[in-house]
């Protein structure tokens, strides 16, 4: 247990490198320094770095709540956490009530000092109690409940010669994105040009229709034929129709757990 005079050690989980040094360099310059003892990008990330520190865990966790690969509240289910927990969050005051039951505190993007300050007072004021205990279920209903409804593209405009043609969202397998171009492929095998990078198609796309296996392919769940394992813990993905010169398509190792995730939705 930390005394007033004793920095905190503090983890930093947050997949925006500018919003993390901005917190760290906050943590730094405050009036009781925090020591940041790690940071991490990914659930996974987090999950092995809180192992590697069983030992000697830190004394509060800044968690943001959308990571690379999925919620951080995934972490509570992947492991035993007694550490006190800060959210940070870029959106507004939603689940109010859950994230007071559930945290120390929470802080909304961009963090300002002072709330910074007040939610590491509160921190050290709590030190004696028992870190709160963590509904991993509640939070991300609430979480979906807040969020409005969104509204993702029902089908592209491509270009067939001289021609437009529209093609709904429901006839494409995935899109490709080769040597700077970016292919729409149909269910029919069919392939046409469109005017969007991979990561412009994540925000377009429904979430759980549409899964982003790997630099160079946007897929749907039903154009994924087959998986297999593969080296390095990766994932080899069969899609149909085939992809493009026979490619191989592996789903990366830290973002298995993800592809997992939302193949068992």
């Amino acid at each position: 247990m930390t005394s007033p005079a004793t920095p905190l050690r503090a983890l930093i989980v947050e997949d925006e490198p500018l919003a993390a040094t901005r917190l760290a360099g906050l943590l730094k310059k405050h009036p009781q320094p925090v020591a940041v003892i790690g940071t991490a990008e990914s659930v996974a990330e987090a999950v092995a770095l809180l192992q590697s520190l069983q030992a000697a865990p830190p004394d509060v966790l800044f968690l943001d709540i959308h990571l690379a690969d999925g919620l951080s509240f995934e972490l509570f289910e992947r492991l035993e956490i007694r550490t006190p927990v800060i959210f940070t969050t870029a959106y507004d005051k939603y689940a109010l009530r859950a994230f007071k039951v559930n945290s120390v505190d929470y802080l909304l993007k961009p963090i300002d000092p002072e709330e910074l300050t007040a939610a590491l007072d509160k921190l050290r004021r709590q030190q004696q109690q028992a870190a709160p205990q963590f509904d991993a279920a509640l939070l991300t209903r609430m979480l979906q409940q807040a969020q409005p409804a969104r509204e993702y593209k029902s089908r592209f405009v491509v270009r067939v010669g001289e021609h437009l043609k529209a093609i709904p969202v429901e006839q494409i397998a995935y899109f490709a994105s080769l040597e700077k171009v970016t292919l729409l492929h149909t269910r029919e095998g069919r392939r046409f040009v469109v005017d969007y990078t991979l990561e412009q198609l994540e925000g377009m796309l429904d979430p759980l229709e549409f899964f982003r296996l790997n630099r160079a392919y946007l897929a749907h769940a039903e154009a994924i034929h087959d998986i297999i394992h593969y080296t390095n813990s990766r994932l080899q993905t069969i899609l149909k129709p085939t992809a493009p010169d026979n490619d191989t398509v592996l789903v990366s190792r830290e973002k298995v757990s993800a592809f997992k995730a939302w193949l068992d939705r």
